[in-house]
């Protein structure tokens, strides 16, 4: 033991076992104040002045009678150790909710609130959907030939790639080309 408190500069080894039931003892125990330090502001004193705090009342002295017990505080709420600022735990933005517009006023019913109306796509004509159904058609019947186990014939071969590119083709040459950008004021702001 004298070879160990010299290697550790005449500081005797710590009883680890003292330790741990000097912890076990204060389990639950408020620690004392550090010396110097001001004394705890309840919530409802921490938006005052330092000179407008509540003092809080003098501690009895050793020849003073005891008080009689208080009544039990009540079992403090989960997460009841950590102290908020003032304000924080009542309601908050997430609590917010926007008020029931009247029956009467047809106005305030629909304010805010938009509907969208459906697009109006264009009427279809028969020659394209003869090319979309060449071009979805033609590898929809090289799949069924291959999964099937077909004989892959010429005319199977050339009625599904030909579909294909037929319909690719008519599509493409009958989109509409941007000759007239001009002529359509709706695409930015007209000045």
């Amino acid at each position: 033991m004298a070879e160990h408190e010299e290697q550790s500069g005449g500081i005797p080894p710590l009883d680890e076992e003292a330790a741990w039931a000097a912890i076990v003892a204060g389990y639950g125990q408020e620690p004392p104040d550090p010396p110097g330090s001001r004394p705890f502001r309840p919530i409802e004193n921490l938006l005052l002045p330092e000179e407008d705090v509540k003092p809080l009342p003098p501690e009895p002295g050793p020849d003073a009678e005891p008080e009689p017990p208080a009544a039990p505080a009540p079992a403090p709420a989960l997460g009841s150790s950590v102290v908020f600022a003032p304000g924080v735990g009542m309601a908050g933005p997430r609590d917010h909710s926007l008020a029931e517009p009247d029956d009467d006023d047809p106005a305030a019913a629909e304010e805010g609130h938009f509907v969208q109306p459906e697009p109006e796509l264009p009427p279809a004509d028969t020659t394209a959907k003869f090319a979309w159904l060449a071009v979805v058609g033609g590898p929809v019947l090289l799949l069924l030939a291959v999964l099937l186990q077909w004989d892959m014939t010429w005319w199977l071969t050339t009625l599904g790639i030909g579909g294909f590119l037929g319909g690719f083709a008519t599509l493409i040459a009958r989109m509409q080309h941007g000759d007239d950008e001009d002529d359509d004021p709706g695409r930015g702001a007209v000045v």
